[in-house]
């Protein structure tokens, strides 16, 4: 009766190494981040020092596609909430900003709830990131879209 084929000694141990996984590419190598802002991030607003301490740069000022809806979220320091809906929406006034990838990082780990970040349509057709709102932040905040931004929200106050 047949025992079958040899055991294979065990393998010598290799003199090389284990291969280190890959490293993680330098923050340089990854693209920097267009950022859309509707309220308390804008220029002038008491929330805008968070872009500069990190290095944010103003590319444009603009709007976006006519699918979003506006409200006055009851926070302090006050700001709106920008919400994307089906119909009924408009364009909505939004400064764009250009962050390194890791300062975009830095700064979305930094916000509160219920901001929120996503893609944004501007009207020219592209999509960025942008600011955002949860759905039951809106609840019972006034909707003043019918301004077109922030700022002519806070100047007709």
């Amino acid at each position: 009766m047949s025992a079958g084929p040899a055991a294979e000694p065990p393998a010598e141990p290799s003199a090389e190494p284990p291969a280190e996984p890959p490293a993680e590419p330098p923050a340089a190598e990854y693209p920097d981040v267009l950022l859309a802002v509707a309220g308390a991030h804008l220029q002038g607003q008491p929330l805008h020092a968070q872009l500069v301490d990190r290095g944010a740069s103003l590319m444009s000022t603009t709007t976006t596609a006519a699918t979003y809806r506006l409200f006055a979220l009851a926070t302090v320091p006050p700001k709106p909430g920008v919400v994307r809906v089906t119909s009924g929406g408009a364009a909505l006034e939004v400064e764009v900003y250009r962050l390194a990838a890791a300062a975009f990082g830095d700064f979305v780990a930094a916000l509160p709830q219920p901001m929120a970040i996503g893609r944004v349509d501007l009207a020219d057709g592209t999509a960025v990131s942008g600011f955002l709102v949860e759905p039951v932040a809106v609840e019972g905040a006034q909707d003043i879209t019918a301004h077109g931004g922030w700022r002519a929200y806070l100047a007709a106050r």
